[in-house]
Protein backbone atom coordinates (compact mmCIF):
# COMPACT_ATOMS: atom_id res chain seq x y z
CA UNK A 1 0.00 0.00 0.00
CA UNK A 2 1.35 3.73 -1.27
CA UNK A 3 1.15 5.82 2.06
CA UNK A 4 -0.71 8.78 1.42
CA UNK A 5 1.48 12.41 2.00
CA UNK A 6 -0.74 12.99 5.29
CA UNK A 7 0.38 9.35 6.23
CA UNK A 8 3.91 9.65 5.74
CA UNK A 9 4.61 12.80 7.26
CA UNK A 10 2.99 11.14 10.97
CA UNK A 11 5.19 8.38 10.01
CA UNK A 12 8.29 10.26 9.92
CA UNK A 13 7.08 12.28 13.37
CA UNK A 14 6.25 8.83 14.30
CA UNK A 15 10.00 7.72 14.05
CA UNK A 16 11.68 11.30 14.96
CA UNK A 17 9.87 10.65 18.33
CA UNK A 18 10.24 7.04 19.04
CA UNK A 19 14.56 6.80 17.55
CA UNK A 20 15.27 8.95 20.93
CA UNK A 21 13.20 7.13 23.27
CA UNK A 22 14.40 3.64 21.61
CA UNK A 23 18.12 5.02 22.12
CA UNK A 24 17.37 6.01 25.47
CA UNK A 25 16.01 2.54 26.72
CA UNK A 26 19.38 0.91 25.15
CA UNK A 27 21.39 3.42 26.75
CA UNK A 28 19.72 2.35 30.32
CA UNK A 29 19.27 -1.23 29.98
CA UNK A 30 23.23 -1.90 28.69
CA UNK A 31 23.78 -0.57 32.72
CA UNK A 32 20.84 -2.76 33.80
CA UNK A 33 22.77 -5.51 35.10
CA UNK A 34 20.54 -8.74 35.86
CA UNK A 35 21.48 -11.65 38.23
CA UNK A 36 21.41 -14.92 36.85
CA UNK A 37 21.12 -17.89 39.21
CA UNK A 38 22.20 -21.20 37.94
CA UNK A 39 21.32 -24.34 39.81
CA UNK A 40 23.82 -26.97 38.74
CA UNK A 41 23.86 -30.43 40.27
CA UNK A 42 27.47 -30.93 42.45
CA UNK A 43 28.35 -27.54 41.87
CA UNK A 44 29.70 -25.48 44.97
CA UNK A 45 27.44 -22.97 45.94
CA UNK A 46 28.59 -19.19 45.60
CA UNK A 47 30.34 -19.29 42.52
CA UNK A 48 29.98 -15.74 40.59
CA UNK A 49 30.65 -15.44 36.51
CA UNK A 50 31.13 -13.12 34.64
CA UNK A 51 32.55 -11.78 31.08
CA UNK A 52 33.21 -9.65 28.46
CA UNK A 53 33.87 -6.26 30.40
CA UNK A 54 36.07 -4.84 28.02
CA UNK A 55 37.13 -2.16 30.24
CA UNK A 56 37.46 1.71 28.87
CA UNK A 57 36.71 5.16 30.22
CA UNK A 58 33.64 5.58 29.16
CA UNK A 59 32.40 2.10 31.22
CA UNK A 60 34.60 1.89 33.49
CA UNK A 61 32.25 3.65 36.33
CA UNK A 62 30.17 1.03 35.22
CA UNK A 63 32.69 -1.89 35.35
CA UNK A 64 32.98 -0.54 39.13
CA UNK A 65 29.31 -0.81 39.78
CA UNK A 66 29.34 -4.78 38.46
CA UNK A 67 32.50 -5.48 40.98
CA UNK A 68 30.45 -3.77 43.86
CA UNK A 69 27.51 -5.86 43.47
CA UNK A 70 29.94 -8.90 43.00
CA UNK A 71 31.29 -8.01 46.44
CA UNK A 72 27.65 -7.74 47.81
CA UNK A 73 27.08 -11.41 46.77
CA UNK A 74 30.06 -12.91 49.04
CA UNK A 75 31.18 -15.08 46.10
CA UNK A 76 33.06 -18.01 46.56
CA UNK A 77 35.64 -17.37 43.66
CA UNK A 78 35.23 -15.05 40.83
CA UNK A 79 35.34 -16.42 37.36
CA UNK A 80 36.15 -14.23 34.17
CA UNK A 81 35.63 -15.39 30.74
CA UNK A 82 37.98 -12.73 29.07
CA UNK A 83 38.00 -9.93 26.66
CA UNK A 84 39.12 -7.52 29.49
CA UNK A 85 40.74 -4.89 27.00
CA UNK A 86 38.99 -3.01 23.90
CA UNK A 87 42.46 -4.03 21.77
CA UNK A 88 42.64 -0.11 21.83
CA UNK A 89 44.57 0.88 24.62
CA UNK A 90 47.95 2.19 24.67
CA UNK A 91 47.96 1.12 28.60
CA UNK A 92 46.49 -0.68 30.85
CA UNK A 93 46.06 1.83 33.85
CA UNK A 94 42.03 0.84 34.06
CA UNK A 95 42.43 -2.72 34.52
CA UNK A 96 43.68 -1.06 38.21
CA UNK A 97 39.80 -1.67 38.45
CA UNK A 98 40.08 -5.24 39.40
CA UNK A 99 42.24 -4.57 42.57
CA UNK A 100 38.82 -4.15 44.35
CA UNK A 101 37.47 -7.29 44.28
CA UNK A 102 37.11 -9.14 47.49
CA UNK A 103 37.35 -13.29 46.24
CA UNK A 104 39.88 -15.31 44.38
CA UNK A 105 39.43 -14.54 40.75
CA UNK A 106 40.48 -16.65 37.64
CA UNK A 107 39.89 -15.65 34.11
CA UNK A 108 40.88 -16.55 30.80
CA UNK A 109 41.99 -13.90 27.91
CA UNK A 110 39.47 -13.03 24.86
CA UNK A 111 39.99 -12.50 21.17
CA UNK A 112 39.96 -8.66 22.48
CA UNK A 113 43.02 -9.12 24.51
CA UNK A 114 45.01 -10.55 21.40
CA UNK A 115 43.33 -7.68 19.20
CA UNK A 116 42.20 -10.45 16.68
CA UNK A 117 38.78 -10.32 15.11
CA UNK A 118 37.80 -7.19 16.65
CA UNK A 119 35.43 -5.58 13.43
CA UNK A 120 33.42 -7.48 11.36
CA UNK A 121 34.83 -8.75 8.42
CA UNK A 122 37.37 -9.94 10.64
CA UNK A 123 35.32 -11.52 12.87
CA UNK A 124 33.32 -13.56 10.37
CA UNK A 125 36.23 -14.81 8.49
CA UNK A 126 37.76 -16.32 12.25
CA UNK A 127 33.84 -17.93 12.68
CA UNK A 128 34.08 -19.68 9.64
CA UNK A 129 37.64 -20.55 10.27
CA UNK A 130 36.05 -21.96 13.26
CA UNK A 131 33.45 -23.96 11.32
CA UNK A 132 35.87 -25.14 8.07
CA UNK A 133 39.84 -24.99 9.34
CA UNK A 134 39.99 -26.53 12.93
CA UNK A 135 39.97 -29.79 15.03
CA UNK A 136 37.66 -28.85 17.87
CA UNK A 137 36.94 -32.19 19.08
CA UNK A 138 38.53 -33.05 22.70
CA UNK A 139 40.64 -36.29 21.16
CA UNK A 140 42.50 -33.75 18.23
CA UNK A 141 41.78 -30.41 19.37
CA UNK A 142 43.74 -28.25 17.34
CA UNK A 143 43.12 -24.52 16.77
CA UNK A 144 46.79 -23.77 15.15
CA UNK A 145 45.66 -22.78 11.77
CA UNK A 146 43.89 -19.68 13.36
CA UNK A 147 47.39 -18.65 14.36
CA UNK A 148 48.73 -16.90 11.59
CA UNK A 149 50.56 -14.27 13.00
CA UNK A 150 48.00 -11.79 13.46
CA UNK A 151 47.46 -11.98 17.29
CA UNK A 152 49.45 -9.40 19.26
CA UNK A 153 50.91 -11.86 21.98
CA UNK A 154 52.96 -9.06 23.40
CA UNK A 155 49.92 -6.62 23.90
CA UNK A 156 48.23 -10.03 25.57
CA UNK A 157 51.77 -10.52 27.66
CA UNK A 158 51.44 -7.32 28.94
CA UNK A 159 47.74 -7.22 29.66
CA UNK A 160 47.81 -10.66 31.70
CA UNK A 161 50.73 -9.38 33.47
CA UNK A 162 48.72 -6.24 34.71
CA UNK A 163 45.67 -8.56 35.41
CA UNK A 164 47.66 -10.42 37.70
CA UNK A 165 49.40 -7.40 40.10
CA UNK A 166 45.89 -6.18 40.25
CA UNK A 167 44.83 -9.89 41.59
CA UNK A 168 43.09 -11.81 38.98
CA UNK A 169 44.78 -15.20 38.13
CA UNK A 170 44.81 -15.82 34.74
CA UNK A 171 44.44 -19.49 33.28
CA UNK A 172 46.49 -19.67 29.67
CA UNK A 173 45.78 -23.16 28.76
CA UNK A 174 46.61 -24.19 32.59
CA UNK A 175 44.19 -25.08 35.21
CA UNK A 176 43.82 -25.08 39.33
CA UNK A 177 42.59 -26.75 42.26
CA UNK A 178 40.71 -25.01 44.65
CA UNK A 179 38.36 -25.45 47.43
CA UNK A 180 35.09 -22.94 46.88
CA UNK A 181 31.88 -23.04 48.47
CA UNK A 182 32.77 -26.29 50.79
CA UNK A 183 34.00 -28.42 47.89
CA UNK A 184 36.89 -29.23 45.65
CA UNK A 185 36.76 -27.23 42.40
CA UNK A 186 38.92 -27.89 38.72
CA UNK A 187 39.19 -24.93 36.70
CA UNK A 188 40.24 -25.16 33.55
CA UNK A 189 41.54 -22.48 31.49
CA UNK A 190 41.72 -22.21 27.54
CA UNK A 191 43.35 -19.74 25.84
CA UNK A 192 41.85 -17.86 23.48
CA UNK A 193 40.56 -20.07 20.24
CA UNK A 194 40.60 -17.21 17.87
CA UNK A 195 43.89 -16.23 18.28
CA UNK A 196 44.83 -19.78 17.77
CA UNK A 197 46.24 -20.00 21.19
CA UNK A 198 44.16 -22.35 22.70
CA UNK A 199 45.70 -25.65 23.37
CA UNK A 200 43.62 -27.58 26.67
CA UNK A 201 46.22 -28.70 29.26
CA UNK A 202 45.86 -32.40 30.41
CA UNK A 203 43.86 -32.66 33.05
CA UNK A 204 44.16 -35.81 35.39
CA UNK A 205 41.21 -37.73 36.62
CA UNK A 206 39.58 -36.31 39.44
CA UNK A 207 36.07 -36.05 41.44
CA UNK A 208 36.20 -32.82 42.31
CA UNK A 209 33.55 -30.91 39.90
CA UNK A 210 35.59 -29.57 36.66
CA UNK A 211 34.73 -26.56 35.05
CA UNK A 212 36.37 -25.29 31.80
CA UNK A 213 36.54 -21.45 31.11
CA UNK A 214 36.92 -20.50 27.47
CA UNK A 215 35.87 -17.10 25.36
CA UNK A 216 34.19 -18.37 22.25
CA UNK A 217 31.72 -20.38 22.81
CA UNK A 218 32.39 -21.92 19.10
CA UNK A 219 36.06 -23.47 20.42
CA UNK A 220 34.81 -25.33 22.91
CA UNK A 221 35.01 -29.29 22.65
CA UNK A 222 33.23 -32.30 24.26
CA UNK A 223 36.21 -32.76 26.99
CA UNK A 224 35.52 -34.30 30.49
CA UNK A 225 34.16 -30.97 31.85
CA UNK A 226 30.60 -31.13 34.34
CA UNK A 227 30.47 -27.23 33.40
CA UNK A 228 31.67 -25.21 30.23
CA UNK A 229 31.47 -21.52 30.35
CA UNK A 230 31.60 -18.78 27.90
CA UNK A 231 31.14 -15.27 26.46
CA UNK A 232 31.87 -13.21 23.84
CA UNK A 233 28.59 -13.11 22.05
CA UNK A 234 27.27 -10.51 24.34
CA UNK A 235 24.20 -12.24 24.24
CA UNK A 236 23.51 -10.95 21.17
CA UNK A 237 23.56 -7.46 22.39
CA UNK A 238 20.07 -6.89 20.28
CA UNK A 239 17.94 -9.56 20.65
CA UNK A 240 15.18 -9.12 18.91
CA UNK A 241 12.26 -11.44 18.29
CA UNK A 242 12.75 -14.02 15.78
CA UNK A 243 16.59 -13.60 17.51
CA UNK A 244 15.36 -14.67 20.36
CA UNK A 245 13.44 -17.64 19.30
CA UNK A 246 16.36 -18.94 16.98
CA UNK A 247 18.11 -18.75 20.31
CA UNK A 248 15.91 -20.52 22.37
CA UNK A 249 15.51 -23.28 19.89
CA UNK A 250 19.73 -23.22 19.45
CA UNK A 251 19.42 -22.82 15.99
CA UNK A 252 22.06 -20.20 16.76
CA UNK A 253 24.15 -19.86 20.79
CA UNK A 254 23.94 -16.73 21.92
CA UNK A 255 23.08 -16.77 25.26
CA UNK A 256 21.64 -19.59 27.83
CA UNK A 257 22.28 -22.84 28.56
CA UNK A 258 23.22 -25.39 25.58
CA UNK A 259 24.10 -29.48 26.00
CA UNK A 260 27.63 -30.68 24.51
CA UNK A 261 27.27 -34.03 24.31
CA UNK A 262 25.69 -33.97 27.63
CA UNK A 263 27.93 -31.56 29.16
CA UNK A 264 25.87 -28.40 29.87
CA UNK A 265 27.72 -24.80 28.67
CA UNK A 266 26.66 -21.60 29.52
CA UNK A 267 26.92 -18.64 27.41
CA UNK A 268 27.15 -15.22 29.36
CA UNK A 269 25.45 -12.04 28.69
CA UNK A 270 28.56 -10.55 29.58
CA UNK A 271 28.44 -6.99 31.66
CA UNK A 272 29.42 -4.67 28.84
CA UNK A 273 28.86 -4.48 24.85
CA UNK A 274 30.81 -3.09 21.88
CA UNK A 275 29.96 0.45 21.65
CA UNK A 276 28.63 2.85 19.45
CA UNK A 277 30.87 6.30 19.53
CA UNK A 278 31.75 5.09 23.23
CA UNK A 279 28.33 4.38 24.16
CA UNK A 280 27.12 0.77 25.30
CA UNK A 281 23.41 0.03 23.71
CA UNK A 282 21.55 -3.21 24.24
CA UNK A 283 18.11 -4.42 23.89
CA UNK A 284 16.03 -7.00 25.42
CA UNK A 285 19.84 -8.46 26.42
CA UNK A 286 20.21 -6.96 30.29
CA UNK A 287 24.48 -7.46 31.02
CA UNK A 288 24.47 -10.21 33.67
CA UNK A 289 26.13 -11.70 36.41
CA UNK A 290 25.69 -15.56 36.89
CA UNK A 291 25.63 -16.63 40.08
CA UNK A 292 26.07 -20.90 40.28
CA UNK A 293 24.22 -22.57 43.22
CA UNK A 294 23.60 -19.64 45.29
CA UNK A 295 23.73 -19.67 49.11
CA UNK A 296 20.82 -18.49 51.42
CA UNK A 297 23.05 -15.40 52.30
CA UNK A 298 23.31 -14.55 48.61
CA UNK A 299 19.35 -15.00 47.73
CA UNK A 300 19.00 -12.90 51.03
CA UNK A 301 20.88 -9.68 49.11
CA UNK A 302 19.23 -10.62 45.45
CA UNK A 303 16.16 -10.42 46.70
CA UNK A 304 16.94 -7.41 48.95
CA UNK A 305 16.38 -9.06 52.18
CA UNK A 306 20.01 -8.52 53.24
Amino acid sequence: MTLKAPDARHLALFMLILLPSMTGYMVWEARAVDVTVLTIDGAPEGIVYITDPHVQPSNIDHVREVIAEVNRLDPSIVLIGGDFATGEESDFTAQEVWRSLDAPTYAVLGNHDYRVGTDGMAGIERMLAVQTSVNATAAGYDLTALNDGSADTAFADALAATLEENGVHVLRNDYVQVSAGGKEVVIVGVDDGWAGMADPPDVPKTDAFTIYLIHEPSCRADWDADLILAGHTHGGQFLFPVVTQLNDYGVIELAGMFETNGTPTYISRGVCSADLAGVDLRFNCQPEIVLINPTPGQLRTINGSA
